[in-house]
């Protein structure tokens, strides 16, 4: 967790999905290049400017293919498992098509990640160890920016240069460069949303608004526009930063970077004006 650097705004922004410290106890079965491109590598990095503004950053060190602070705790593919689950289990058909609930059992590849089945305990581990703790960080977080009144929370991601292929879908069109997610209006405002879309705009990215991706758990646990709570997932095309192939940096990503800082400059300004006003 990166604090502000500045006079503190409630805006958090979290990147649940750039985390590269694989742990010992993965034993997954495939080649790892095939593992990391569930990665949103360099992410946090690509925004880091968030403290500079006022704003904290939160972010995953471990890989969502080990377990997803991005999805709910029940979304389990109990037929992964080796033995009975003990909790709640609702996978969602993405889960069951995909392979990439709590757990992920597939490689975008659709390779399957484990040569065996998994012991309930080891996903509990997983869960109390890993999910719990960034959940509970990230909770803390938007509760300290903001005991009272709004907040805004930006949850931070990338996404594969074929994300329609990926999903199964038809390209409407190009990829675009940013995509916005607010759950249909039901995690961020329409006007939030425009806000972020603007400044992005003005930069010269293309931008899309849920399609192909309109956000996931955290938004339904953290967005709640009647409060004032506004939580928007903001998906990054990653050929406009990021070899996909080997992970590193594009010559160009130090431009993105420096292109998030002035829009991230954008969204504070929009934040210190809302606050003012109340």
């Amino acid at each position: 967790m990166l604090p502000p650097a500045a006079p503190a705004i409630a805006l958090v922004c979290d990147s649940p999905h750039s985390g590269t410290d694989y742990p010992a106890d993965f034993d997954y079965a495939v080649e790892a290049t095939e593992l990391r491109k569930l990665e949103d590598t360099h992410v946090q990095w690509l925004w880091d400017a968030v403290p500079r503004v006022g704003g904290t950053l939160v972010h995953a060190t471990f890989p969502r293919s080990y377990i997803d602070p991005n999805r709910h705790e029940h979304d389990i593919d109990v037929a992964m498992l080796a033995d009975t689950w003990p909790g709640g289990a609702a996978p969602a058909a993405r889960t069951l098509a995909l392979g990439n609930g709590l757990v992920s059992s597939l490689t975008p590849a659709r390779q399957p990640i484990y040569a065996r089945r998994l012991a309930a305990r080891e996903i509990t581990h997983r869960i109390e160890h890993y999910w719990r703790p960034y959940r509970r960080a990230l909770a803390q977080a938007l509760e300290a920016a903001a005991p009272q009144g709004p907040r805004w929370h930006l949850n931070l991601h990338s996404m594969p240069s074929n994300a329609y292929e990926r999903l199964g879908r038809v390209a409407p069109g190009p990829l675009a460069d940013v995509v916005l997610g607010n759950l249909n209006t039901q995690s961020c405002s329409a006007a939030f949303t425009e806000v972020v879309a603007g400044a992005f705009r003005q930069l010269g990215y293309s931008v899309a608004i849920n399609d192909p991706y309109a956000g996931q758990d955290l938004l339904r646990e953290f967005g709640v526009p009647a409060r004032g709570h506004q939580s928007l997932q903001i998906e990054l095309n990653r050929a406009i930063y990021l070899n996909e192939k080997t992970r590193e940096l594009l010559p160009r990503a130090n431009a993105v970077r420096e292109d998030i800082a002035e829009a991230l400059c954008e969204i504070a300004t929009h934040i210190h004006t809302v606050t003012a006003v109340r």
